[in-house]
This record gives structure tokens, sequence and C-alpha cells, in this order.
């Protein structure tokens, strides 16, 4: 409703801010319609008015679109109580208008002395009930520096391979799952469009399915991302365009399932908690068609291509590998450029690291 009304004084050349939207929720609160807005605390409504103004102050700074309403049946619900609004004592987190406290299963106890600033209440499309509480974490602390460095190359048949040679194996969470899905699927396809009890459970259950295959595939990186982080002190990856990886019908949802962009996330924010460096190669940077031992370049190899010999030196290269030690090389180049040295060519065939514009020269 407040979008809304922002919205018809955006057509009428107005602006409307968040304390006159305020104001409306007040005088919402006194009709018979929406008198029920008074039964729960006044401060989540309060803060998704917050929200809201902070979506058009990025709107209106060209950081973002026109923000625009969103699905009851598609988003995911939540909540969020600032400290006047929650009570947390003990272990035991009691909301405003509650007479007891809320029956948690706790994931992890909280930071030791740490005193929770917000909580969020949220609902996913599983029926499943989180709350989130954002606080201080000052446990966390720089790892030791190691002195080592690894490339990554991210893969569909191996999720990752390293430049030591070592390949993970691509779980495929959603191939595990997918007779369980699609059988849920085509049992809510059957069920009569509406607000049926049927119909809602079979959505349930197929949102069930793919809130255990998101979980197993967020677990699973989680554990390869820290391990990876705690072991090297430099870390590099190429940097690709997932989003338009995608696009690509044959290969989507093996890239989906494989979660490279997820990957990359996480991979960047451990780093920066334990004091690590992630380095992205550019794109068109050929690491898979170059000799890592000798520098040659190959014109054109097929994708299904997965050994091949180099023509100058006679090396034999798995595809992958040769492609994280080029990856390897080519950030280490660019960490020793940002250091202020700049490296030298290692071979006539050799490529740099990031993509240079036809302007500049190499004296």
């Amino acid at each position: 409703m407040a979008l809304a009304a922002r919205t018809e004084a955006w057509a009428r050349q107005e602006r409307i801010n968040y304390n006159a939207t305020s104001a409306m929720l007040t005088a919402w609160k006194k009709t018979e319609e929406l008198s029920y807005l008074g039964e729960v605390s006044s401060v989540p409504l309060q803060q998704a008015l917050r929200h809201l103004q902070v979506a058009f102050t990025n709107f209106f700074g060209k950081r973002a679109k026109y923000p625009r309403f969103k699905s009851k049946k598609k988003s995911r619900k939540s909540a969020e109580y600032t400290t006047s609004a929650f009570r947390y004592r003990d272990g035991e987190l009691t909301l405003a208008k509650m007479t007891e406290p809320l029956a948690i299963v706790w994931s992890r106890p909280l930071p030791e002395g740490a005193t929770p600033s917000t909580v969020t209440v949220s609902q996913d499309s599983a029926g499943r009930w989180f709350v989130s509480l954002l606080c201080e974490d000052p446990g966390i602390t720089p790892l030791p520096a190691t002195g080592t460095a690894v490339g990554i190359d991210v893969g569909l048949d191996h999720l990752l391979t390293l430049s030591t040679g070592e390949k993970i194996t691509n779980p495929r969470h959603e191939r595990r799952d997918r007779v369980r899905l699609a059988t849920a699927q085509r049992a809510l396809a059957r069920k009569a469009k509406g607000e049926g009890a049927n119909r809602a459970k079979a959505r349930r259950r197929v949102a069930r399915i793919h809130a255990r295959i998101a979980d197993r595939r967020r677990d699973h990186l989680h554990k390869l991302t820290t391990r990876l982080v705690r072991e090297n002190q430099t870390l590099v990856i190429e940097d690709l365009t997932v989003r338009s990886m995608v696009k690509n019908r044959s290969l989507a949802r093996a890239i989906s399932d494989a979660a490279w962009a997820e990957f990359r996330s996480m991979l960047e924010y451990k780093a920066a908690w334990y004091g690590r460096e992630v380095i992205a190669v550019d794109r068109f940077f050929p690491s898979s068609k170059l000799c890592s031992v000798c520098g040659t370049l190959l014109t054109e190899m097929l994708l299904k291509v997965r050994t091949w010999r180099c023509d100058s030196c006679g090396t034999v290269h798995d595809r992958d590998v040769n492609a994280a030690k080029n990856l390897l090389a080519a950030g280490l180049a660019v960490s020793v450029c940002r250091a202020g040295v700049r490296p030298q060519r290692r071979t006539p065939g050799g490529q740099s690291a990031t993509k240079q514009k036809p302007s500049q020269r190499e004296p």
C-alpha cells in the first residue's frame, strides 16, 4: 500500500518520504478493514516502510530499478524486529506482543558477549520458519599467512580442478533428486488451480524437495570454500559470466546445479574475513588452450577434448589441470603488478591475465 501511494504520488510529480508513509500507517490502523495491523508489533511494519525508503533512495541515486510489488506466493515472508521489539536473555528470544519465548532449535550459539541488534523472522516456500540474529562477531580474526597459492578451474564433470592436480567431484545434488522432484511436480500440475488445500500440500511437497537440494548444495560449498581459504593465501579463479552461460539450454540445468556464482561469493567473503586474497582472471584469458609449460597457444580446441599434446614441447595436458595452472600463473602475475613490479613476459606466446585495450602498447 505504501508503494502504491508513492507510485501514485510519483505520477502526480510529487514525492512522499518515510515520514508521510508512517503517518499513513497510523491512519490505516484506524480503519475497520486494516484494524488487524494493530494486533502485531508496529516495529516490523515501520521497518518495511524504511526498506521501501531505501529502495527509493537507491532508485533516485540510479543504483537500482524502480521498486516493484513482490509476490505473496513466491517471495520469502519475513518480519524484522529492532532492539525495542525483542528480548534476548539466557538463550531465549521473546518478540514483542508475545508472552512466551520462541521454541527455537539453535543451529549454533551466539558469539560470546555478543548482543543482537536486529532479529529477522522468515518463512521459506517449504513452510520452514527461521530466525536470524544480527550481531557483531569479535571472533573472526585473520588466519596466519601460509604463502601458498592455488588456481581453481570450475567445471561440470568435476566441480573444481586445482592447479595441484586435485579434482573435486561434482555431487550433482539436483540430479540425485530429479525423479522425486519430477513426480512431485506432476502431482502438483494435476491439482486444480486455486487456493485449495490439496494444491497447497502438493506445492509444499515440491518446495521441500527444492529446499533439500539447496541445503545439501550450500552445505557442500561451505565446507569446500572454508577448506580452500584455510589452506591457501592466494586463490585464483576465472571471472565467469554465469548469467550469460545459463542461457545455453543444453547446459543451463547443470550449471545452475553446480552453483558457480554461489561458490565465488562464499570464497570472496571468507577470504575477506580471514585475510586471504582472491584474484579473478579475465574470462577471455585462454586458460585451456595455452600450454602451461612452454606458453604455446592453440588456435582452436573443442569442448569435448579433455586431453591434448602440445606441438611445441610434446607435453600431454589434462585440459582442466592445465587451465588451473594457467589461471594460477596469470593470477600471480596480476598480484605482482598490484605490488608495483612489472612481470617479464615468459615466452613469445605468453598471454596477459587481463584484457588489454587496443590503444595500449607494450614498450
